[in-house]
């Protein structure tokens, strides 16, 4: 069990630095997604599926998806259509592959030699318990994330907004 979460953290160290360190929009988001991944099985092998499920749905799918949308929407004109036919060469997806191959199967592995039902000290957690630890003990951690992503999103905002004639 300690070897799987080894390598979980190993894939997503890798591919969070090669997330950081792309210079290629897309090739960064890829690795991104590998890297939620990773950590939402690390989740599931510390016993809580709930919370890795929640990783998979909220950031791996919705966050990702509107990265995405908002990479495809912020190059405009002929030079990135030509960009964008270069995202979709097979070669690209090479890194983000073996990476989420080594995942599923450190997942199939776990599932089918039966080492997570036999795990001695691991429970599953419900949702009550994540949340009432959450909100309870932690409770300052968290007030300083969220106000951590304010200034990125206020950020991001003066970053992303475009000027009229009039602000100029």
């Amino acid at each position: 069990m300690t070897g799987a979460f080894y390598l979980a953290a190993l894939v997503a160290a890798v591919s969070t630095g090669l997330a950081i360190t792309s210079l290629n929009a897309v090739h960064a988001l890829l690795y991104l997604i590998v890297s939620f991944l990773a950590v939402a099985v690390v989740f599931f092998i510390f016993g809580a599926p709930f919370i890795a499920m929640l990783e998979i749905i909220i950031y791996a799918g919705a966050i990702m998806v509107l990265f995405v949308f908002v990479v495809m929407m912020l190059n405009l004109g002929r030079r990135a259509i030509e960009q964008e036919a270069g995202w979709l060469t097979p070669r690209m997806w090479i890194g983000p592959s073996i990476l989420s191959a080594t995942l599923l199967g450190e997942l199939l592995y776990l599932f089918g030699s039966g080492i997570l039902s036999q795990a001695g000290g691991i429970t599953v957690q419900t949702p009550k318990q994540v949340s009432v630890v959450l909100l309870g003990p932690y409770l300052i951690g968290i007030e300083l994330a969220s106000m951590l992503l304010l200034p990125g999103l206020v950020g991001a905002y003066h970053l992303g907004r475009r000027l009229n004639s009039e602000d100029a």
